[in-house]
């Protein structure tokens, strides 16, 4: 019986392991720099809450929070490449998925890391 504990617990830890660190097909996942080179000629967007973006954000992003985005979706355009980021990269994540099966979304890209690992240009409302 402790036998079968442990082996439940093991494939529940291998499981919050395997979805903390991989990225669905429709999520590419960008490095700083490779963010920064391809950002400009996209939609970018922080899906952080108003109060965080306020306190620093990436020059020329907006903030659609995650807890805003079932209301706003159709403020994506669905022909234009999405660039998002968050603090660390999980609501980013789950933003993507729901651009993705909600709004159709195609290219979804997001900051390996979230703003906390941003070292290029902020802005401070």
């Amino acid at each position: 019986m402790m036998i079968y504990l442990w082996l439940i617990l093991l494939a529940l830890v291998i499981f919050a392991v395997f979805k903390r660190f991989y990225t669905p097909k429709y999520l590419t996942t960008l490095t700083q720099e490779d963010f920064i080179k391809g950002y400009r000629k996209a939609q970018l967007i922080d899906v952080r809450e108003p109060r965080e973006y306020e306190g620093g954000h990436i020059l020329g992003s907006r903030n659609i929070p995650m807890s805003q985005m079932r209301q706003r979706m159709n403020e994506v355009r669905v022909d234009q490449p999405v660039y998002l980021y968050c603090q660390s990269g999980a609501r980013s994540r789950q933003a993507a998925q729901f651009l993705k099966k909600k709004r159709g979304v195609q290219e979804i890209y997001h900051l390996q890391g979230g703003f906390k690992k941003w070292t290029g240009k902020i802005k401070k409302k």
